[in-house]
Formats: C-alpha cells, structure tokens, sequence
C-alpha cells in the first residue's frame, strides 16, 4: 500500500523530492517547517533543473505544519537540523504511528524526536545535492544512492520505506550499518561547511586546488580520531575518497552553510563541526578536533555577523 507522503522543510532537497516523488504517481505533501509561515491557498508549480536541458515541473501541495491536523502516512524530516528539538515539539500529537525520516545533516540530530517518544526513527544520508537557483526552481545532482537505517523502529519497515521513497533520479537504499555512514558524511560535511564558507568557494575546490584538500585531511583526521575514540571506526581511504567524489559530482554548486550566510540565515555548523568538538569535549579528548571547534567557531561568528548585518 502507498502511503501519503509529508516533506517537512520547504528548501532544494525538499522541493526536489516533492518533485520527483510526485513524478511517480505518490501523494506529497510538502510542509513548511519554520512558525509563523503565511498559510498556502493553491498549488504550487516546482521545477527541478537535474543536467543540461533535462528538468521536471510539477504543481506540489504547499503547507503549513499547523494548517494538517494528522500526518498519516511517511514524514521525510528535510528542514534544517538545528530547529529539531523545537520541530520534536510541533510533531508531537500529529504523527500517531507514522515512521519519521531524518534527511538531515549533522551529529545526534535524532535525540529530540527519541527523547520525544516518537515509536519509528530512521536515519538517511543524503548522498545528493540540491540548490535553489530561483524561487521554486532547484538544480539537483545525484552522487549514489542514499542510506536509510534504523534509529528507532524495525528493518523490514526501513525497507518498505526505500522502496516506497526511491525513483530512478532520486534512489535510496537500505543500511544496517547506518552510524558508520553517518559519520562519514558528517566528516564530509564539516570539511565543506567550514572551509568552502570561509573561502567563499563552491563544492569543487577540494579536487581543483590541492591546498585546500590539505587542509580539508586535516579536518577528516581529527574527526576519524573522535569516532573512533566513540567506538566508530572508519576506513581513511574510503572517507577522503567520498569527499573527492562529492566535490567533483557537485563542482560549481555552493554548500548550503555558505549559502545561508550569503543570505543572513542560521547555519548548521551547532551540529557539524561543534557537534563533533563537543562530543570530543565528553570523552575527554578536546585536543583531537582542535582545527574542526576552530574553523566551527570561525564558521558560527560569520554567520552572527551575516544576520547582523541583515538585521
């Protein structure tokens, strides 16, 4: 049975999901994540650029969290990370069984929907990259397909939700070793999140300029060494191999913290490279991320800066 599907985060994943998800045949809900949002009245027409000529249109339901009374079905978790606890809040009460998907970035993201008591938690690491070119237009480039493993709830429901949420131009797959891989892509992310910003760069430069590659094994470095010391353990080759690949597939797009600074809004660097500086902190090893709480920190003051300056 196909199940309506809820897309919590209005922003180019999103919107890119909505899309595609609507292109196969699903019912899609997209809601937006942030209060005080003026309600939608009608449909709105979304176009997803995927390469060269080729681009999807199609006329998506835009919502409100507080204009659906229930949401029964799959709720895609696609908002910015640093809203969850304040989003566990709004959840709660609408959701009755429906399973939640975090496609989000960032380190113990899921704690406040477990701590909220939500039955079903699922993690996927978005092995994609989205970006709005123009108010309901989105560029999208596929790397690989992207994992969804279980947090809270059961294997055979984590594959009922690949199959459901996969299209041919957006695929998931299932991975029972989820917390390795989010760790891989929270390394990738605090190299991206942290240098490109502060370099005003686009995603390409780690395999266009070897300095910044240099500076970005640094960083995978001292993360691997908090994993580990966490009980996670990593393949170096495999970590720097994905963000070469990343940086080429999405070459010419910029990352979404430099984005958000460009345009004066918060940034996810809390669960990225603090994130991981923090947890170093509990283990009592703060030396380790000694360049990642750095370039975080540097990151963090950009974007008060930004907003200040936006007022």
């Amino acid at each position: 049975m196909q199940n309506p599907i809820y897309i919590v985060g209005v922003g180019a994943i999103g919107m890119t999901l909505a899309v595609l998800l609507k292109q196969s045949g699903k019912d899609v809900t997209l809601l937006r994540g942030r209060q005080g949002c003026e309600p939608e009245t009608e449909e709105t027409s979304i176009t997803v650029d995927y390469g060269g000529d080729s681009a999807l249109t199609e006329s998506i339901s835009i919502r409100t969290l507080e204009q659906v009374e229930r949401l029964n079905g799959i709720i895609l978790l696609t908002s910015k990370s640093f809203g969850n606890q304040e989003l566990a809040r709004r959840l709660s009460g609408k959701t009755n069984e429906s399973p939640l998907v975090l496609l989000q970035n960032g380190l113990g993201i899921e704690e406040p929907f477990l701590e909220a008591g939500f039955p079903e938690v699922y993690r996927c690491v978005l092995l994609a990259t989205s970006q709005v070119q123009a108010p309901y237009t989105v560029t999208y480039k596929p790397v690989a397909a992207s994992p969804i493993g279980v947090i809270r709830g059961h294997e055979s429901r984590m594959a009922e939700l690949v199959e459901q949420l996969s299209t041919s131009l957006f695929p998931f797959r299932t991975e029972t070793a989820i917390q390795q891989t989010i760790w891989e892509k929270v390394i990738a992310n605090c190299v991206f999140n942290a240098i490109c910003p502060l370099l005003g760069a686009d995603n390409g430069i780690f395999h266009r300029n070897s300095s910044a590659l240099v500076l970005g094994r640094e960083i995978i470095d001292e993360c691997m060494a908090v994993a580990e010391v966490s009980g996670v353990v990593l393949n170096r080759e495999e970590v720097e191999g994905r963000l070469l690949q990343i940086s080429q597939r999405s070459d010419g797009q910029l990352i979404s913290t430099l984005v958000d600074i460009n345009h004066g809004r918060e940034t996810e660097i809390e669960t990225l490279n603090l994130a991981v500086a923090r947890l170093a902190d509990r283990l009592g090893r703060p030396e380790l991320a000694t360049r990642t709480r750095l370039l975080g920190e540097l990151i963090r003051l950009k974007s008060a800066v930004s907003r200040v300056s936006y007022g």
